[in-house]
Order: structure tokens, then sequence, then C-alpha cells
């Protein structure tokens, strides 16, 4: 299969440069560059990502690029570009000050390979502090701006480019021209990459892996597990058991909902309500650390004595996705704290299974793009992300069975108005947080003490970093009204306009 190697040196936008890549139809790798692979004949080209280091630093990040410079297709962006520069005989100095933002290409040469058909002036965004004020004789420029000469090069003699500005930043008006130049042209990708040639190679790999062995898989009602089990649904059969454990900090109605829509895609799924379990062990428990930990500890208790009762499985199935991985191998390293918010883990820890993980080489998207192409409904597909430890954390303080009820009606009305106001696909998440605090309130002729939620809606691309939803204020009057008057205990709703970060998309 071709593909694109990324080399990652910290850069906040390394993914950003993948997913334009895959937007490409040609499948692509983000790998550290302390941890660069072997090259293999499927490899068409390579890319160096930015840096928030700086080439002149001491400890500066500087692989060995002599089994790819000259070798291989080469473009360094950003920092790549300032080390390819800075390594063989240029200069890379301070800016006098720094260039970040928007700024105007001019296209030096528009017959160069990386240049075509992109028009001049073009927008670019530039994001660094040093900049490139000496080129290596061979070095030529291709594109400038009106404070960096070498804006854009190109090595004579070789297939290696460097570009000190983004093309992957939605900013850089043609930058997927300029990666397409690169990938489709210069690599020469035949962009073939799709989501059913992913799903007839998955399925033909998960046959082979697994053969006649058994694989349970917790089902969470959520994209990334549920594609993974039509996946593996595809490949093995009634091989596979579902187990869909019951915590009771789902959405309304959301254990029979999910249950029963599993059974239609004619998957085997195992359902067990253990809300008693997580309400009891949860009792008292206020700090939001060990509120996540009990949640987890219990799920893996759960399902490890359900997946006890399955004879022979020799496989435990995960719906991990690509950004999970880069996470657990990048640069700065796994952020297991940051990440505690969503996951349950440790199931792999417990028990004496293989581990096999369907959709480890998809992004988000392109997860919801496979389940499209295997016919799977789009309200499943087009379902928000939503926390494992579930509305557990979405309840500020003590977890208690009436505040679960009381944040599920409330929850209810505001992801079911979000649906009849033609609003939910146009949020990538949305939630409502019980908070810890009571307020007056008048209802009829009576004085109310009762409690405050917050609505929460976000637009987001992988949940990294989120932006507040601009929701109509007349959609929000009627939802505040609805569920002041609906939902009793609550007696006033807010809306939050925090962006990530400096907030989280999640309350705790």
């Amino acid at each position: 299969m071709q593909k694109i190697l990324i080399i990652d040196f910290g850069s906040q936008y390394t993914q950003l440069i993948a997913r334009r890549v895959r937007e490409l139809n040609v499948y692509c790798e983000i790998h550290p560059f302390n941890k660069i692979p072997a090259l293999d004949a499927d490899v068409k080209g390579v890319i160096l990502s930015g840096s928030p280091s700086s080439v002149r630093d001491a400890d500066a990040p500087k692989p060995d690029l002599s089994a790819i410079k000259g070798k291989l297709p080469l473009l360094g962006v950003c920092y790549g570009a300032q080390l390819l520069a800075n390594e063989y005989g240029g200069e890379v100095e301070g800016a006098p000050s720094r260039e970040y933002g928007r700024a105007m290409l001019t296209v030096v040469d528009p017959q160069d390979a990386l240049m075509q058909e992109v028009p001049s002036p073009t927008q670019v965004w530039m994001s660094h502090g040093d900049t490139i004020t000496r080129l290596p004789e061979t070095y030529k420029v291709i594109g400038s701006t009106e404070n960096v000469r070498a804006a854009a090069y190109h090595i004579e003699g070789e297939q290696t480019w460097g570009i000190q500005f983004h093309p992957e930043v939605y900013h850089s008006t043609d930058g997927t021209k300029i990666l397409s130049n690169f990938v489709l042209g210069i690599c020469g990708c035949d962009g073939s990459w799709s989501p059913a040639s992913f799903i007839e190679t998955t399925v033909a790999e998960l046959k082979e892996k697994i053969g006649d062995e058994r694989v349970i898989l917790g089902l969470s009602g959520g994209v990334d597990s549920s594609v993974a089990a039509m996946l593996l649904h595809k490949a093995i059969g009634d091989s596979l058991t579902c187990i869909f454990v019951n915590n009771g900090l789902l959405r309304k109605n959301e254990f029979e909902d999910v249950l029963d829509s599993y059974k239609n895609m004619g998957l085997n799924v195992i359902g067990v309500d253990a809300s008693e379990r997580f309400y009891s062990d949860l009792k008292g428990i206020t700090d939001p650390e060990q509120k996540r930990k009990i949640i987890g500890r219990d799920f893996v208790e759960v399902f490890n004595a359900e997946a006890k009762k399955i004879e022979n499985a020799r496989w435990l199935a995960q719906g991990t996705i690509y950004p999970d991985v880069i996470e657990s191998c990048s640069v700065k390293g796994p952020s297991a704290t940051i990440k505690s918010h969503h996951n349950v883990g440790g199931l792999p820890k417990e028990m004496n299974l293989k581990i096999v993980e369907p959709l480890r080489l998809l992004f988000k998207d392109e997860v919801r793009r496979v389940g499209k192409a295997m016919d799977m409904d789009q309200r499943l597909l087009g379902r928000h992300p939503f926390p494992g430890p579930g509305l557990g954390i979405r309840i500020i303080g003590e977890v208690t069975p009436e505040k679960v009820r009381i944040l599920q009606e409330a929850d209810k009305i505001f992801i079911d108005g979000l649906r009849e106001a033609g609003l939910y696909d146009q949020v990538w998440q949305a939630g409502v947080m019980l908070l810890p605090v009571q307020s007056v309130g008048v209802m009829g002729d009576e004085r109310t003490y009762e409690s405050c939620v917050a609505l929460r809606a976000v637009i987001s691309t992988d949940g990294m970093t989120a932006d507040w939803v601009h929701l109509p204020y007349e959609f929000l009057a009627k939802t505040s009204n609805e569920i002041i008057n609906k939902v009793r205990g609550i007696n006033r709703v807010v809306y939050d306009i925090s962006s990530k970060p400096p907030a989280t998309i999640e309350w705790e």
C-alpha cells in the first residue's frame, strides 16, 4: 500500500498534515523523529513537520536523514525547512519579530513541480520565530513573502523542497494544492486509498489474523466501537461477541435503544445492567479523578466477569483510532492524565487476551466514512462523542440516582432540541452539566431553591481543541424554558462559552 511518512518534531499542526494527505486519498503515517521506521517500497515520500523547537537550540531534534534526503521525495514544513537549510550549509537566525499569521506568497518559479498551478500571490499561514537568512548554494528560491525571501525553496538535483509556512492550515488558501503537487505529482501516489479499499483490505487481514478464534468487543454505543464491530462482523461473523455494559450513567433510554439498534445490525450483543453497582460504589465520592477511577475499575470488573463466560475467547477488540495511537507514541509521550477524562481502559492488563484494533489507522471522520461505506445508520455514525465515564463526569460532585435522573431529562431535551432545530450535525459534541449549586427561583406563586444546569456545545475536528458554538438565542431561550418547565429540580439554565484550551470540553 502506497504511503507517505510524516516525521513529527512535536508541532501542534502535525495531525493536520496527515489529515490533508488523507483527504487526497493517500495513506500516511506519523512517526516521531527519534523513531523513524525502516523504509520499504511502499513509502513514496516523506514530510518533515514543524516544531516548537528552534534548530539553533543545543538540544534541537536533528535526526539522521541520510536514508531519505536525495533518495526519496522530501518536503520540509516550517521547522523541517529550516532544518534542511541549517544542517546542509545554510544559516537560520532568530527573526527580528515573530512571523505569525497570514502572509502573501509570491510564486517565484511557477514551473517548479511544487508550485504548479498555484496562483500568485496566494495567502499562506506563518508560525515561526526563526527564519532562513542564507540558503546553501544548490537551494533555489521558488516562493517569497514580503518579509521572508526563502519562503519556499527547491534543492537542485534532488526531489527535496522546503517551505517556511504551513500548507496544512486552513488559512493557507492554496495549501491543499501545494500538498497535492507534492503527494500526487512529485511522489506519484495514485490517490486510490478509500473507505472501500480500507474495508476490503482490513476484512481480509482480520480473517487471516483471527482465523476461527473468538473475539470479544466492548460496545459503547459510539461511532468507533460500532464501526469496529461491523468490520469484525464482516470478517468473522458469529465468532464476535459484543458486550454492552450499562453503568447507569448513560443518556435517557440509551441502554435499551442501543441494544435494539445493534441487534438490528445483526450483531451478537450481550447487555449487562450494572447500574446499581456503579451507584453504590460512587456514593459519597466527590473527587473527579476518584470518580473516574471507580467507574473505570467497575467497568473492567463487570466486563471481565461477563467475558469469562464466553468459551474459547482469544481476542479482545478495541475501537482505538489513529489520534490515540499518535498520542501514545508522540514526541512528548502519552498524556495519561489528560485522557483519563474519557477513557475507562485497563482491559488488556486485566485479561489474558490478544488485542485487535481494526480502526487504529483511521481518524474520526474516516471512521464515519468507512461506516457509511458499510451502509450503517447515519444517525449512529453522526452521533456526538460521549465520554467513557458518561454522565458521571457531567454531574459535578457526588453522583446519585436522583441527580442522574435530573440530568438525563435535561440532556434529552437539549439533544432532541438540537436535532429538531437542524443544529445537531453542526455541533461536534453537546451535553448538559449538572452544577453543584442551588439558586433561588420563582415558579407560580412559590419560591424555589433548586439546581442549575449548564448547556455545552462545541465545534471541533478531533477534540484536541474546541470552540463554543454560537447557538441561536431563540433556540437557547426555548431550550431553557422547556428544561425549567419539564424537569423537576432545575430552575436555572446557563450556557458555557469557554473554549478548549483553556477549558476542557467536559467539566470534570
